[in-house]
Order: structure tokens, then sequence, then C-alpha cells
């Protein structure tokens, strides 16, 4: 037996789900775990299903052929020991880095992470603490289009599925972000729009602020506006400096981040238009 993670977006309609199931029953498979939706916006069905099955993902494949046919679906088969391979990119602050990978390393997030890229040197002890390999590719206004060309050479080359962007402070091209497109996961704080520009906590600090949040996302065009997988906040009140709201605001950030990656890489995040539908 097999673990197999099946996900389907499509039109609603009557019988997906049992023309879906009667697959996995002649198949001999048990369905371990089974959740759907139906968003009232677009119209669109959602299941997400796991299954154990004697078969392989070819076989599968096969058999869901003339299901997927039928209902016009997006069709998703993973096998579920498939870790997602990943590439962390970060800039100088360690502490949403330092989650992801210490995540990793405990094995709570199903990816493999065979590199971490920088424009600075300063995360390079982090990975090495891990075992993990760094890619210093400086950028400047000058060398963005020479760099952003590295890092698509370093997704291909180390077959990267899933970009992670742990306080990375670039912002990628449009032509960057269209590539990776469903497949880049963003943190920020979620001050936004309130406070932006430099010094974010600081100008929060000044209108004394009693919430502190952060939003995970995929990455689009649209700055920091890209579907929401995730968001956190934490109370917090006067008796904050601006460096005691920056140390809340980084670890909810990389609660946050390191949730949304998990819930990625579970194939739970499926994409309704601008939004998401997240079976947690």
């Amino acid at each position: 037996m097999e673990r197999f993670i099946i996900t389907v977006a499509c039109a609603d309609a009557p019988g997906i789900v049992h023309a879906v199931t009667e697959v996995l029953v002649r198949l001999g498979g048990n369905i371990v775990e089974s959740q759907q939706f139906t968003s009232p916006d677009s119209g669109t069905f959602f299941l997400r299903i796991e299954v154990d099955a004697p078969c392989d993902r070819e076989q599968l494949e096969a058999a869901m052929a003339p299901v997927k046919e039928r209902f016009t679906m997006e069709l998703g088969l993973h096998r579920s020991a498939d870790r997602v391979r990943t590439l962390i990119m970060g800039s100088k602050d360690p502490r949403t880095l330092n989650e992801v990978l210490f995540d990793h390393h405990l094995g709570q997030l199903n990816i493999d992470v065979p590199l971490v890229v920088s424009n600075h040197m300063d995360l390079k002890k982090h990975a090495d603490f891990y075992g993990v390999d760094y890619e210093h590719v400086p950028i400047t206004k000058d060398t963005k289009t020479e760099a952003e060309a590295r890092l698509l050479e370093l997704i291909e080359e180390h077959d990267i599925e899933l970009v992670v962007l742990a306080r990375y402070m670039q912002i990628l091209s449009d032509e960057l972000a269209e590539k990776l497109a469903g497949r880049a996961i963003n943190i920020h704080h979620s001050f936004l729009p309130a406070f932006k520009g430099a010094r974010p906590y600081h100008q929060a600090h000044s209108r004394g602020v009693k919430l502190i949040g952060a939003t995970a996302h995929y990455v689009t065009a649209d700055l920091d506006e890209g579907p929401i997988i995730e968001q956190n906040v934490v109370r917090v009140d006067h008796t904050k400096s601006p460096d005691e709201l920056i140390a809340i605001g980084r670890n909810v950030e990389g609660r946050t981040l390191a949730q949304a990656v998990r819930w990625h890489a579970e194939h739970r995040v499926l994409m309704d238009g601008t939004r998401t539908v997240v079976f947690s």
C-alpha cells in the first residue's frame, strides 16, 4: 500500500465525489482523509483526499483519467512520501530562515532543502549549521537581471519546486514573479498597507499599535498582494519598545511562514482566483 494525495478543482456538479471515490474503491484503496469545499464566489468545487492504495502513481493516474476528462478537472496526484524540493532565500535577518530550517530539521515539513540563496553572506553560518549548501548571489540595481538569471539557473539545476522568501529584502521583477507563480511563498508584517516603507515597526510604535501580525502569501507581480495562505497576530501594548516589537514580529513571521510552507508541501492549498482554499 502506498499513500497518495489527490487534489481536485473543477466546476461544481453532481457526482464528483462519487466518481472519484468509485475509482479508489475499484483500485482497492482506503481513504484516510477527505475534505471538500464549493466556492460560492467562483462556483468551483475543491476536493483533497489522502488514500492508501495498492498501486503506483501511473496506475492511479490512468484510472482517474476518465473522471478528469468527464468533469474537466484540474487534478493533482502526489505520492505522500515525495518531499517538495525547496530553495530558501534570505538577506540578513536569520529568524525566519531559522524557523523554517529548524522545522525541516525536526522532520515537521515535507520538504527537502538543497540550497539557501542570499544577496549577503550573513546567513551562511546558519545554513552551515543545518548542513545546507549556501549560494551568495549579490544584487545591485545594475546587476538585477543577471542575479535573477542566476537564480533561475539554480532552480533548474537543483530541480526546485518551491521557493521560500524568508525575509529576502529584494523585490522580484515582474518577469521572475510570473515564472514562479504558484510556487513561491513570501512573508511580510501584517501592518500593510498602513505602514509602508522603511522601519514599519517604528512607525507602528509611534501610532501605539495593539496587534503585531504576519501574512504568508504566494508571490505575484503585485508586491505583497498575492493570494494569502496564512496569517497570525499577537497582542502587544504600550510598554513594548520598537526593538521588542521587531522581535515579536520576527517570531510571528517565522511561525506563519513555516505553517504556510507546511500546508503547501502537503498539497493543502488550492487556488480560487485571487484567494486560496486551505484544507488545514
